[in-house]
């Protein structure tokens, strides 16, 4: 059999199972979620040794120190995939959801009713613990879901799947609803990107390359988590303490992951004093700062800023500044080279911030608050399967009810159309 017959045939199976899913009461979701982190713990012993194999082969390839703490299963880690399970569990259950229900003159009563998309194919890079993390979210929400880790996760993938696919057996469900792709190649992600008649949405999580490419070659709608290019923008108005607050919290407490500040923004009349305070703390944490001319004739020691510093994600403790003339020169920039997913003022003026709210385009904007809050756990979501910085069908943090969508239903008592 072929890969890509293989892939079909995944494919094919899991919207086979997602039917059945789809049907599932919230107590029998509830109970298999929680019989899933029994497992995980019942079968530690066995993942962890999976798992490394995947260390191995990556210790042999020469993977960073940071790469092989992102693929490790410690007890710690799993420890978090159980608390996630129970923790989705707990969440209310979007599925059957009905609101918005009207009385048309015909007669009829017009709703709509919160419903599981279907079959939600997944790819990510590294981490191991997402497979968990994205099956219980995809299960709750009533979906089936193919997942593609990466390869250098195969082992650690695959034995995830082995337990939590044992555990809906043993409930009764079609254990076809939660699949693993079983092959590494390239040529399994391009194979699963035609099966638009099988799988109806697709998530890529990862890097831009990753991304970009499940973009061009997917015929399935594709809901992108993409770079992160978020903004603080420091107004003539801010407040200089709680300024330096929210900098330094999104800049140094997680400089790597796609919510954390990547450029600083500070009105022309705030930046003789400001500059230099900033400056000084950020070159204490570490920080490497790139600044425009007019932040270097303020601060001389800043290094100079090139071009394609503006709109970087570093993912690293380095900091592009610029000062601007205006409100409207900050939204301008944010515009041009802002990646739609958060962006932050920090204003005294309400008209200011108001402004800021309805004009600047981002998955999520804050006033006088940290870039890093753009996240489906501080939001209330409980948990997410990620942030899209796409309009269709979310934008932001995609917990359960992003993970479905809704029909319009009709009660009607004999009406007839004239």
């Amino acid at each position: 059999m072929t890969i890509a017959e293989t892939i079909k045939n995944l494919a094919i199976g899991a919207k086979r199972a997602a039917r059945q899913v789809a049907s599932l009461s919230t107590t029998s979701k509830n109970r298999v979620l929680l019989k899933m982190a029994e497992a995980l713990v019942a079968n530690k012993a066995m993942i962890q040794a999976e798992n490394e194999k995947d260390l191995a082969a990556g210790r042999a390839k020469g993977l960073s120190a940071a790469m092989l703490d992102r693929l490790a299963l410690t007890d710690k880690t799993i420890d978090s995939m159980v608390t996630g399970l129970t923790e989705v569990a707990a969440l209310p259950d979007p599925v059957g959801e009905i609101s918005e229900m009207v009385q048309r003159p015909s007669g009829i009563t017009v709703g709509r009713m919160r419903v599981p998309l279907g079959v939600i194919a997944m790819i990510y890079e590294s981490r191991p613990n997402v497979t968990v993390d994205a099956a219980a979210l995809c299960l709750k929400a009533g979906n089936g879901v193919v997942l593609r880790g990466g390869s250098e996760a195969i082992h650690s993938n695959l034995a995830l799947a082995k337990v939590l696919q044992e555990v809906l057996s043993a409930e009764g469900i079609n254990p076809a609803a939660v699949q693993v792709i079983p092959v590494t190649d390239r040529e399994a992600i391009t194979a699963m990107l035609q099966l638009e008649e099988q799988i109806d949405l697709v998530i890529p999580r990862g890097g831009e390359g990753l991304i970009r490419f499940v973009s061009e070659n997917s015929r399935i709608p594709v809901l992108k988590h993409y770079k992160g290019v978020c903004h603080v923008f420091v107004d003539e108005s801010g407040d200089f303490d709680m300024a330096v607050h929210i900098i330094m919290n999104g800049k140094t407490q997680r400089p790597g992951v796609c919510n954390a500040l990547e450029t600083l923004l500070v009105h022309q009349n705030a930046a003789p004093a400001f500059l230099p305070l900033i400056c000084e703390k950020l070159a204490a944490a570490k920080v490497e700062i790139r600044g425009c001319e007019r932040t270097r004739a303020i601060v001389p020691t800043v290094t100079p800023a090139l071009p394609t510093d503006w709109g970087m994600e570093f993912l690293d403790l380095i900091l592009a500044v610029k000062v601007v003339d205006n409100l409207d020169a900050a939204m301008d920039h944010i515009v041009q080279y802002g990646s739609l997913h958060t962006e932050a003022i920090v204003t005294n003026n309400y008209a200011h911030a108001q402004r800021f709210l309805r004009e600047v385009d981002a998955s999520a904007v804050m006033v006088n608050a940290s870039t890093r809050f753009n996240d489906g756990g501080q939001f209330g979501l409980g948990a997410e399967i990620g942030i899209s910085t796409t309009k269709l069908h979310a934008y932001g943090p995609m917990g359960l009810k992003e993970l479905t969508t809704r029909k319009f239903i009709v009660y009607g008592s004999g009406q007839v159309r004239s």
